[in-house]
């Protein structure tokens, strides 16, 4: 079909579909039947028939969720021929979407995010790699000089640069999706993170120490004192991560909370082996309360959020995983809580 194109004096204005998907779904014959009653709801378009049904469909932001999950109920993903596609468009000019925006619009103010794309965004903190290992070290050395200089200026500017929101994230989604392994992956990938910068810190102030007198600073001496309320502090704070994450927020804001509670104690930790060996195991529970407090926060938010597998298999898997971590957790927080109270 052609189409002329034509030119007017008046402006032409391109509707900004940023909270609009297109979604493109191959099905079997088999499948297309029943996929058929689901497609009538929404504004779609049959592209081929044979020998595979292919068919466009456009529709809301927050219409996506609900409309995958009827559809992976629908069409045998088990089958190769079987496939969806989510991506999307710049603008598309249509008055049928226009009026189905706005209606969506006064239906649904939030927009969530769809268990796929969180799956995918865990990925890159699943395994460690040098350039995140680097950015927390020299992270790391950063909040070492500005707690040896009493600068809150400069640690605050260490945590900027932290990467350790990342893998705590890819814990919490992996848990509640069912994938065990994934979450002992990104836990590894935080153990290793946390380690390289209290090793790191230690030996730098071994080294310093026999350079220049270092005098301990009111900023270092905070970070060895525990209390119950760092733990309520770090639950709040994997709450609010994963909350802010899960509705497309910058993770800016919450990278420095996480990286405010977890970086400048485990450097404090790594300093104190070396010029506090009096309070090496406070500033080590501090920065486990911190940790497992974090890890808390962080399922709590996928339980209330309502983050989980969409396939029945998945969920179940999902539901033991999730209860196995959870009494984990809950057993460690007792620990560290009884911890926190002995040496107050």
């Amino acid at each position: 079909m052609k189409y002329d194109q034509k030119f007017s004096h008046a402006p032409v204005q391109e509707k900004d579909v940023t909270a609009m998907k297109k979604v493109l779904i191959n099905a079997r014959k088999e499948d297309y039947a029943d996929l058929a009653s689901i497609l009538e709801d929404h504004h779609h378009v049959v592209l081929r028939q044979d020998p595979v049904y292919e068919v466009k469909v456009f529709l809301p932001d927050n219409d996506l969720d609900a409309f995958i999950e009827e559809v992976r109920e629908t069409v045998d993903l088990r089958y190769r021929e079987n496939l969806i596609e989510v991506s999307s468009p710049e603008f598309v000019i249509s008055p049928y979407l226009t009026r189905a925006e706005e209606k969506a619009e006064k239906t649904e103010k939030i927009e969530r995010t769809p268990i796929e794309k969180l799956i995918e965004t865990t990925r890159p903190y699943l395994r460690l790699n040098t350039g995140t290992l680097a950015m927390t070290s020299i992270a790391g050395l950063i909040a070492l000089t500005g707690l040896f200089l009493n600068n809150v200026t400069v640690i605050i500017g260490a945590m900027l640069l932290s990467p350790i929101l990342g893998p705590i994230y890819a814990f919490a989604i992996s848990v509640a999706v069912g994938r065990g392994k994934d979450g002992v992956r990104s836990l590894s990938v935080l153990a290793a993170l946390l380690l390289s910068v209290f090793v790191l810190s230690a030996l730098t102030t071994a080294g310093l120490n026999l350079l220049v007198p270092l005098t301990v600073t009111p900023e270092i001496l905070s970070r060895t004192v525990v209390s119950p309320i760092y733990i309520l502090m770090a639950v709040l704070l994997g709450f609010a991560a994963v909350l802010a994450l899960d509705r497309g927020m910058s993770d800016l804001i919450a990278g420095v909370a996480i990286a405010a509670a977890l970086l400048p104690p485990t450097v404090v930790a790594g300093i104190a082996t070396i010029l506090l060996t009096d309070r090496v195991l406070q500033a080590g529970v501090l920065v486990l309360e911190n940790v497992v407090g974090m890890l808390a926060g962080a399922l709590i938010a996928t339980l209330v959020l309502g983050i989980g597998a969409r396939d029945y298999y998945e969920q179940v898997a999902a539901r033991k995983a999730m209860v196995r971590t959870a009494l984990a957790v809950a057993v460690l927080l007792a620990i560290l809580l009884g911890l926190s109270l002995a040496l107050t």
